[in-house]
């Protein structure tokens, strides 16, 4: 079943966001598509500025492609200094991709 992944970063900056990214696809820069994410099952991928900091909102496959995912993400986002994070996770009803 697809989730969708809430990711509201209290504190991260569009800097550290973009340095995750470049680490996520291995020196490369911004994730582009689907082909650039280090494990399969991602659907969708938004990210932009919040109320106070950095929020993201994915759609995935499943929670075990997130985990695998989330496994590569934490360890980037401590290198760079971003501040802790807890995703949020809701199960997916309708996905559109088209």
């Amino acid at each position: 079943m697809a989730i969708i992944v809430e990711l509201n970063m209290t504190g991260a900056t569009q800097d550290q966001y973009e340095q995750v990214a470049n680490k996520v696809t291995g020196g490369r820069g911004l994730v582009k598509g689907r082909s650039d994410w280090p494990v399969p099952g991602v659907i969708a991928h938004v990210a932009g500025p919040g109320e106070n900091g950095w929020f993201v909102v994915d759609v995935w496959e499943s929670e075990e492609a997130w985990q695998r995912f989330a496994e590569i993400l934490v360890p980037f986002a401590q290198e760079v200094g971003m501040p802790d994070f807890q995703p949020r996770i809701y199960p997916a009803f309708n996905v559109v991709t088209e």
